[in-house]
């Protein structure tokens, strides 16, 4: 039996170490965490990851609080995908669905792993339903 490849994007990633009364859904983000953790499941990520969760992380007003979550993410040692491998699905994404490169990143990993992109990101799950592959965090729930 394969792993299930989960996909999470920037905005459950996030959830893992910014907590906050306001942090919707934060357990079911630290829930993924988990089982990837545990072996349930695989995650694979495009490698524009790290710099989605550095812009924000380094946004903060602790540089120092900054740098050590970045180090923590960096240890994860997550599967990588390189996006310009997936650029043609990527850009086929976006003109049809209306959404960011970044979104469709994501997404495309998803699809090419046969797994799940997940993302706190409403809107985007909405607009790509159609493509299957994608399920809200809010939705999420562990096969």
């Amino acid at each position: 039996m394969n792993e299930a490849v989960i996909v999470p994007d920037a905005s459950v990633l996030l959830k893992w170490s910014l907590d906050s009364a306001d942090e919707k859904d934060r357990e079911k983000a630290i829930a993924i965490r988990s089982s990837w953790i545990s072996g349930h499941c695989r995650i694979i990520l495009p490698t524009l990851w790290l710099y989605e969760i550095g812009n924000i992380l380094g946004r903060m007003k602790s540089a120092d609080l900054a740098r050590e979550l970045l180090e923590i993410y960096v240890g994860y040692r997550f599967e990588e995908e390189v996006a310009a491998d997936l650029y043609e699905l990527i850009l086929e994404i976006m003109k049809e669905h209306g959404v960011t490169f970044y979104d469709a990143a994501y997404h495309s990993v998803a699809l090419k792993h046969g797994g799940t992109y997940v993302s706190a990101d409403d809107k985007y799950v909405h607009k790509v339903l159609s493509l299957g592959h994608v399920a809200s965090l809010e939705d999420w729930t562990a096969e």
